[in-house]
């Protein structure tokens, strides 16, 4: 069995004078309070407070980082535990499903998730052991006894954690019962909602059209008509606002927008309601959504965020049986220089609008995001993100947007996961990251070592809550 160590100068560069500088700047931000602005926990786990089930419920079944892994070495969805909507069986019993996880554990070598993971079971459970099949029993029974106790209940982890905001991600037919929980229990622990839209501004999501007839029964207003239909959506956001939103979220497959005029915009609605809109129009569509959603957002003052370039549920058969987020979602090539074009002539130079865009296409950072960025002021640049949230991701997000964009066009850090327990483990990565990028520029001269423990507060801590609107 081999030790489970946390070396103190992970991720830190090998050359010593370097490493030296990283290490400092990184003891000024390592201990900030965490914000997590947008990512996909589950706001019962707070609303309820209760102990999470078991180690396989807590780190494997909502983690599709882990499953997509196990399952590309063919291990079956069923074999984890992960729910089936098409009635397939799938296992029960947790310890099972450690056990084949455990078995496998090899293969996140050199991954960020063996990373995130080690950090859990060593800071998290006091583990000193790699798992493995020897230490699956082992591990099962250290955190399974762990859970039990009453510092590791949702909000005291949060709180250990030092998690200072927490943003959950609904949508606009969400009820928000849970964050309504949250709030009337008194606890104010800084969780709170983010608006995401898909559901009912994707002509090509499932059930779109009985999706907005919903959006309609919900709001009382007529979403049969291209008036009501967009006031039902400002209303939603109000309720949204309400319990302490103050972004909006927009998964759409391209960052393509419109502006179209309302005769087109009513035309178009009466095709996507109707299930009649080619691919070509569904685009269309989606774009002149993200240009009405930027127009809400100069009125009602929520923070934009545009995350393009998933090809969603490349893989059908696990689609049918699973439904989304099951790791099957693949990057794709993305355009945003003509792409954002159509809203930033209409609003790109108001500055009550702010757009966080995101990417999943490396190579548009310096061709085309941070020169947006560098000049438009309702433009920020989202972190790396995804299949880039890595060392290496982020170190290339750096070394590509800092020379156009520089850091004040960013937004720090967020870990956009469903994972609990890996948030400070992310955070921690990200902040050791920017302190490996900004030693070097201290040891090569280009920064002062004052100015650059200045810009680590701000990646780690400030900028993200200017960026929110948390502040």
């Amino acid at each position: 069995m081999s030790a489970l160590n946390l070396h103190p100068d992970r991720l830190f560069p090998a050359d010593e004078t370097t490493r030296a500088i990283a290490r400092r700047l990184y003891q000024e931000v390592k201990s900030l309070p965490i914000v997590s602005p947008h990512g996909h926990t589950d706001p019962s786990w707070f609303a309820e407070n209760q102990p999470f089930g078991n180690p396989a419920d807590l780190l494997i079944k909502p983690d599709h980082y882990v499953f997509r892994m196990l399952y590309s070495l063919g291990v079956s969805l069923p074999s984890l535990g992960v729910p089936s909507k098409s009635g397939i069986a799938v296992e029960q019993d947790p310890q099972k499903i450690w056990r084949l996880f455990a078995d496998h554990y090899w293969a996140f070598r050199g991954t960020p998730s063996r990373m995130w993971l080690d950090y859990v079971f060593k800071e998290v459970f006091e583990l000193d052991q790699v798992l493995s099949a020897d230490t699956a029993d082992a591990y099962y029974e250290r955190i399974n006894s762990y859970l039990q106790k009453p510092e590791f209940l949702p909000r005291s982890l949060m709180e250990n954690f030092n998690i200072e905001y927490l943003a959950t991600t609904e949508s606009p037919l969400d009820d928000l019962r849970h964050h309504k929980k949250i709030r009337d229990s008194g606890w104010g622990g800084g969780v709170i909602t983010a608006y995401r839209p898909d559901p009912v501004v994707d002509p090509d999501f499932e059930g779109f059209a009985a999706n907005v007839a919903k959006l309609g029964e919900i709001t009382g207003e007529d979403t049969n008509t291209w008036s009501g239909y967009l006031a039902a959506l400002m209303n939603r956001r109000e309720y949204f606002k309400s319990f302490g939103a103050t972004s909006t979220d927009h998964g759409h497959p391209t960052a393509t927008t419109a502006d179209l005029s309302v005769a087109e915009c009513e035309a178009l609605f009466a095709k996507a309601l109707a299930g009649n809109c080619t691919a070509a129009e569904a685009e269309q569509f989606r774009g002149q959504m993200l240009t009405e959603m930027a127009g809400m957002s100069i009125e009602d003052g929520l923070v934009m965020q545009i995350h393009p370039g998933s090809f969603r549920n490349h893989n059908p058969n696990v689609f049918r049986d699973f439904g989304r987020d099951k790791g099957a979602d693949i990057p794709s090539q993305t355009e945003y220089v003509k792409a954002l074009k159509p809203l930033l002539d209409k609003y790109g130079n108001d500055t009550r609008l702010s757009i966080i865009v995101f990417t999943l296409d490396e190579t548009v950072y310096s061709r085309e995001l941070a020169p947006l960025a560098g000049h438009y002021p309702v433009l920020k640049l989202g972190p790396s993100w995804w299949f880039h949230d890595s060392p290496e991701g982020m170190r290339r997000f750096r070394e590509q947007i800092t020379e156009t964009a520089g850091f004040y066009n960013t937004v720090g850090f967020n870990d956009d996961t469903r994972a609990f327990l890996s948030i400070p483990a992310r955070h921690d990565v990200a902040r050791r990251m920017d302190c490996n990028f900004l030693a070097r520029l201290v040891a090569e001269h280009r920064l002062p070592e004052d100015e650059a423990r200045e810009v680590a507060i701000d990646l780690t801590y400030k900028l993200v809550k200017q960026a929110y609107k948390l502040d």
